[in-house]
């Protein structure tokens, strides 16, 4: 059982909390590569997707992971909802509660709106992501896939790059990441870094060659122009030039080191197609990892004593 009511942040999570996650999103990756995909772990659970912000993959992955475990799902965006007519967050939320609904996985332009909302409403709450502040099951999918390719997170080696200060993924991963026993560094444009990152006990470095030499894993983040109301550095040609993974940096390595992608990729921008599609990268395990973690979520906080 988890120590939490919602998966708010990764902050709030024990190691034990996580440890659970990953084991039993173990047993659901069985389950979604069977020739049968479905569970009745969640069968009479009504859960909605609640999206202020544009999602494709984390959406659909929540969507998907919903049905295998036999839940009804509603799906919500803000653009066809009251809210673009002014309707406050928390209005909204109730209306779709008088509906009975049992959990709200929600996206949120705003730090903060997850929690906000787990402290008005009794529903479980899961995190989808809250403006750059945390993606929690985009880290736990990430550490997952870890796990998978290299057998245990413990001790490992993982590097980030990109657009650190703009990210919920990097804040997410940094915590899960420490939690789990790895070390973590940084690395990009100086005014992409947080000042505060040392603080976290996290590295930092600027040279990216340096960076992956150091590395077992290196997370290539995408630079988030939406979300930058100045331009951070001058070009994305040069920040290519300075960040940007191809092979020839690859091969120069001289030891394998694995890549991954929390997605969407900008290919030719922070990662090459040669690169994003090579044997070094686990770009599509992490998209069937999701699924397979995002289930487990739902399942441990729904509490349900339904055999898997």
């Amino acid at each position: 059982m988890l120590s939490v009511n919602h998966l708010l942040g990764i902050k709030y999570l024990k190691k034990d909390d996580i440890d659970l996650i990953l084991k039993t999103a173990d047993t659901f990756l069985d389950v979604i590569n069977r020739p049968i995909k479905k569970v009745p772990s969640l069968r009479d659970t009504t859960i909605v997707n609640l999206f202020f912000e544009n999602s494709t993959r984390t959406r659909l992955s929540f969507e998907l992971a919903e049905k295998r475990l036999s839940a009804d799902v509603l799906n919500f965006t803000a653009s066809s909802s009251s809210v673009s007519k002014g309707e406050t967050l928390i209005d909204t939320v109730n209306n779709i509660l008088a509906m009975k609904v049992d959990m709200v996985v929600m996206r949120h332009p705003m730090p903060g709106a997850a929690h906000f909302l787990s402290q008005r409403v009794k529903s479980k709450i899961v995190n989808a992501g809250d403006g750059a502040h945390e993606h929690p099951t985009q880290a736990l999918l990430d550490a997952f896939s870890i796990r998978r390719k290299l057998g245990e997170v413990a001790g490992k080696k993982v590097l980030i790059v990109g657009d650190i200060l703009h990210s919920r993924v990097a804040l997410s991963n940094i915590f899960c990441l420490q939690k789990l026993g790895a070390e973590v560094m940084v690395c990009g444009p100086p005014t992409l870094i947080p000042k505060y990152l040392h603080t976290l006990g996290v590295k930092v470095e600027y040279d990216l060659k340096k960076a992956l030499l150091w590395c077992d894993v290196a997370n290539m983040l995408r630079i988030q122009l939406e979300r930058q109301d100045i331009k951070y550095f001058p070009s994305l040609r040069e920040y290519t030039h300075l960040y940007g993974l191809n092979k020839d940096i690859l091969d120069s390595l001289e030891k394998p080191i694995v890549i991954m992608h929390p997605g969407p990729i900008n290919r030719g921008v922070e990662i090459t197609s040669e690169v994003a599609d090579s044997e070094h990268a686990i770009i599509l395990d992490q998209v069937e990892n999701g699924v397979a973690v995002r289930m487990a979520v739902l399942y441990l906080l729904a509490n349900r004593p339904d055999v898997v």
